[in-house]
């Protein structure tokens, strides 16, 4: 009898001491850790969003975001994986862990700060309108009557939102999966205008040579940062360190250099 109720006693405490350890288990930051241990850095994208990241004629993905991602894994000792991802379900995919962070062109938005914490930001950007050159639209308010592309779950979507009154004024706004496509509708005169980022209008433009232009009103002005999950601090800090000693060094700056023709980060700015 003694040693059954010292069995039960025993029993009694390991269950009392259980809860507390996987609390403290479960609040212990390890992403960073994590990281390293399993040696790769989980990058979630869109890859049809150039200059930020993109698939080239040879089927890699490129970009700005990619070279900076990279060098930023190769500085914590662990390999960039680039995993294409559907832009509409990005949220969910960090949050279950198929991903480490959303890194490509990813506007800081109210909405988005609620469900995930952000590096600094990296870059500066607007949401503007594409029209082609041709068109006689000069202004957001030539637009009214009008049909416009925009990405589904992308930033200019909420720009469109948030604009006072464009939204209402347009005869209908019609959702893609990505930007080239919306582009490609404006270039045979499905939609009048595109809304998307300056960033990656201006490349765009340049290197395809298509007859577009930009308006010189913006919707929004905005900034890229990258995401993680709420609880990410460590890994958010890391990268974070990696990208200020990057500015610092001038590998920030050369990077932009080589996309863009000029450094327009704005770390440690």
């Amino acid at each position: 009898m003694k040693r059954l109720t010292a069995i039960v006693i025993a029993l009694s405490m390991a269950l009392m001491v259980l809860p507390a350890a996987g609390s403290a288990e479960s609040g212990a930051d390890t992403s960073l850790e994590d990281v390293k241990e399993k040696g790769t850095f989980i990058l979630g994208l869109d890859d049809s969003f150039p200059p930020m990241g993109f698939r080239a004629e040879n089927g890699d993905i490129v970009g700005f975001d990619i070279d900076t991602a990279r060098e930023v894994a190769s500085r914590l000792g662990v390999e960039l994986v680039a995993q294409p991802i559907d832009w509409n379900s990005k949220e969910q995919e960090l949050a279950t862990g198929n991903i480490d962070c959303i890194w490509n062109g990813f506007t800081v938005t109210p909405e988005r700060e609620e469900v995930m914490i952000f590096s600094e930001p990296y870059l500066r950007n607007a949401q503007v309108v594409v029209v082609r050159a041709d068109s006689g639209i000069k202004t957001l308010a030539d637009l009214a009557g009008k049909t416009v592309g925009v990405q589904a779950g992308s930033s200019a979507q909420e720009a469109i939102d948030d604009t006072e009154g464009f939204k209402d004024s347009l005869k209908e706004i019609i959702e893609f999966k990505e930007n080239l496509t919306a582009l490609m509708d404006l270039e045979i005169g499905g939609v009048d205008g595109v809304v998307m980022d300056l960033v990656v209008a201006n490349y765009s433009i340049q290197t395809s040579g298509k007859d577009f232009t930009v308006l010189d009103e913006t919707l929004t002005e905005e900034e890229y940062a990258i995401g993680f999950r709420k609880n990410d601090v460590a890994l958010r800090d890391a990268v974070n360190s990696e990208l200020e000693a990057m500015a610092a060094d001038g590998t920030l700056a050369a990077i932009s250099e080589e996309w863009f023709g000029s450094d327009i980060t704005v770390v440690g700015k």
